[in-house]
């Protein structure tokens, strides 16, 4: 198991993500420590880039934006992701193939 997916269970996983907000567009830059770097394009403004990073990760991994929720990290770059319907293999091969350097 990759070490920024934290915990795993029959309904879903739970991941870490290391965000930039502000980027000229949203992607996957992949692992760093343990955590999944990713860039948003939304400013951190009254939580338009929560909201981003949660489309962007439904899109990515094809679920809807309310499989997923913000468990922890709302006002920092390091944030806690719930995701329901997916197990901890799904979630990491979607990704890591979104990766973009």
């Amino acid at each position: 198991m990759e070490p920024w997916i934290t915990a795993e269970d029959p309904t879903g996983v739970t991941i870490t993500v290391q965000v930039i907000p502000r980027a000229r567009k949203n992607q996957v830059v992949g692992p760093q420590g343990d955590a999944l770097k990713l860039r948003i394009a939304a400013p951190p403004v009254e939580g338009a880039a929560n909201e981003a990073l949660i489309a962007f990760l439904a899109e990515a991994l094809g679920l809807r934006k309310r499989d997923l929720s913000l468990h922890a990290g709302e006002h920092g770059r390091r944030k806690v992701v719930r995701i329901e319907g997916l197990d901890a293999a799904a979630v990491a091969t979607r990704l890591l193939r979104k990766v973009t350097l």
